[in-house]
């Protein structure tokens, strides 16, 4: 993970000005259709801000993360919000949003790192909150391009999913990069519930 950190506060101009101004509103707006009027967010690996931006300007409160540094300071500049420096290992919070967008972000977790942020990330959103998550459609897991990738398709994801029985895929599907000129790299999307508690 130090690596591919160390990529991010290297290459944070290059990287938002490659992501920033990209149109993403049709896979924004499918997200923000689940939660309640101006609900709480947390993005979760937020980068250049691009995100965290459109969802304050639809009225929604968001926290904003990420573990690079610089990337932190753009996208503070970009969103308005103080955005904050940390790892996703170290999400703590208990029932507090009513979603969480990790956008290409939990992808560079080694798939042992990703078990317990799962299992965090379930625990931080409501119960009958959502978690939107992106990753590279394959089964290839190492470096590419000086980052961590761990890819999924939908059978793999499922797989790795079923040790917790608390939440469901609500929605699953393939794009290509929404970035001009990578429009081939596909990217598996999923919308993924906390489920109420089963009563008796």
């Amino acid at each position: 993970m130090n690596e591919t950190i160390n990529y991010y506060d290297n290459n944070a101009e290059i990287f938002v000005a490659g992501t920033l101004d990209v149109e993403f509103g049709i896979i924004q707006n499918r997200f923000l259709s689940l939660l309640p009027e101006r609900g709480y967010i947390l993005d979760f690996g937020c980068g250049s801000g691009r995100d965290t931006k459109y969802f304050l300007s639809r009225g929604y409160d968001v926290d904003a993360i990420d573990g690079s540094e610089k990337l932190c300071e753009i996208a503070s500049i970009n969103t308005g919000i103080k955005v904050r420096q940390m790892l996703f290992s170290e999400l703590a919070e208990n029932s507090k949003y009513d979603g969480i967008w990790a956008c290409a972000s939990i992808l560079h977790l080694t798939r042992k790192e990703l078990e317990p942020v799962m299992a965090k990330m379930i625990k931080a959103v409501k119960q009958g909150g959502y978690i939107y998550t992106s990753f590279k459609y394959g089964e290839f897991e190492g470096f590419r391009n000086d980052r961590y990738f761990t890819d999924f398709t939908e059978k793999t994801y499922r797989d790795f999913i079923n040790e917790y029985p608390d939440i469901k895929i609500i929605e699953e599907w393939v794009t290509g990069d929404a970035r001009p000129g990578r429009e081939d790299e596909k990217w598996l999307n999923l919308i993924i519930q906390r489920l109420e508690p089963i009563t008796k």
